[in-house]
């Protein structure tokens, strides 16, 4: 029973940051975004991933995590850089944005 409050906790934890995400700002904040993953969460190449539709805190862990460059491999090389300057409310709104596509 002790885990289940604890699991709870956490998720609160990661998702508060999410839950006061502007998507509308998200929207003009997608333009270097959209050359790869598209206006609408469509990626433009069979590279890229659609990020449309997956849940903000994924979004915005995975942002985070290539802000911080704990993610390594695969399109980090392009993802880290394209990160690096985003602040947390920069990323909870783009991560908004596109889950709502």
């Amino acid at each position: 029973m002790k885990a289940i409050y604890i699991i709870y906790i956490i998720m609160a934890w990661v998702t508060l940051p999410v839950m006061a995400a502007d998507a509308a700002a998200g929207a003009e904040k997608i333009s270097t975004c959209a050359a790869c993953h598209g206006i609408d969460g469509q990626a433009t190449a069979g590279i890229y991933p659609n990020l449309a539709g997956q849940p903000a805190a994924y979004l915005d862990m995975a942002l985070k995590a290539y802000r911080e460059g704990q993610r390594s491999g695969g399109m980090s090389a392009v993802m880290t850089p394209q990160a690096v300057n985003l602040s947390d409310e920069d990323i909870a709104d783009i991560s908004a944005y596109y889950s709502e596509q």
